[in-house]
């Protein structure tokens, strides 16, 4: 376990994460990322998605920004080894701009996109208003201190991945579970409060591209879980084999990560080994930010 205080651990990890989507340019619309082996099995979905975005949006003039992607994984990544994201440029209008991105490893597609951009408009608006039964998030205990009190509880591996993963993000749930191994049943809702977990700078907390690709590397992070919830089933149960499948995110605005946002999450159905889960986000202000949706792999056989 490090030695170093909280906030060296966060401060490393945001910039360990930032340099993950500081993407380098080999060719004309082709990036590769480093590779990010931290122990994983495979490449975090949220960091595909948010890599793949911020390929496409290197080919892209501001002020267009990302309104909405949509995403298949189709195989997993390996952590071990870079990925390269192939953009294709597919139309530049007078309003809006669309691309298809890949990302490739071994020579074979693990996943793709198609994003679109919008020039900024002007136009009707409405919203719908944040739950009002919310605590604040200063109140509830971070994943990184809920992590530290269960891992002496915990059998390995997740005992030391528990005490030794930095966390780029701090993840703070509303409705707690300590019994991580045995879940309860409960409704298929949670919602949960994200922010990054050291402050960006603030020529980087201008910067909206880098923004959006931050909320969508958080915006993997919870989802999939609430599909589970109903059902009282582990990620450590070993018969369930569990995987995003595919994830779309609608942009209302520029998220702000250094700040607080709640992810009101619910998952509507479930059925043929696949969850259905989707979140709408608002942040510390009550802002409408950000419409996510994401259908994920929960084969279980006991």
């Amino acid at each position: 376990m490090t030695t170093d205080s909280p906030d060296a651990v966060a401060t490393r990890a945001v910039a360990r994460l930032l340099s993950l989507l500081n993407l380098e340019e080999v060719e004309t619309d082709l990036f590769r990322s480093q590779s990010t082996d931290e122990g994983w099995i495979r490449v975090y979905g949220g960091q595909v998605v948010a890599q793949a975005l911020m390929a496409a949006s290197r080919t892209v003039e501001q002020p267009r920004l990302c309104h909405s992607l949509h995403s298949y994984f189709i195989r997993p990544g390996d952590p071990k080894l870079p990925i390269v994201y192939k953009v294709e440029r597919d139309r530049d209008g007078a309003g809006f701009t669309t691309r298809r991105i890949i990302a490739i490893q071994k020579g074979r597609p693990i996943f793709n996109m198609a994003a679109s951009f919008q020039v900024p408009e002007d136009g009707l608006e409405h919203a719908v208003s944040p739950p009002s039964d919310v605590p604040h998030p200063d109140g509830l205990e971070s994943d990184s201190d809920w992590a530290r009190r269960n891992a002496p509880l915990a059998p390995e591996p997740w005992r030391t991945i528990w005490l030794t993963r930095e966390r780029p993000l701090d993840v703070r749930a509303v409705e707690g579970d300590d019994d991580f191994f045995n879940p309860q049943k409960r409704p298929p809702q949670q919602r949960h409060w994200i922010r990054l977990a050291a402050a960006l700078s603030p020529e980087q907390a201008a910067d909206p591209v880098l923004q959006r690709c931050l909320f969508a590397y958080a915006s993997d992070m919870t989802l999939l879980d609430t599909c589970l919830a109903p059902h009282g089933i582990s990620w450590a149960n070993p018969a369930l084999q569990s995987a995003s499948l595919d994830h779309a995110i609608w942009f209302n605005q520029t998220p702000d990560m250094n700040q607080w946002h709640l992810f009101d999450q619910d998952s509507p159905m479930a059925a043929g080994g696949r969850g259905t889960n989707r979140a709408i986000v608002h942040d510390i202000n009550g802002r409408p930010i950000a419409c996510v949706m994401q259908e994920g792999l929960i084969r279980y056989r006991p």
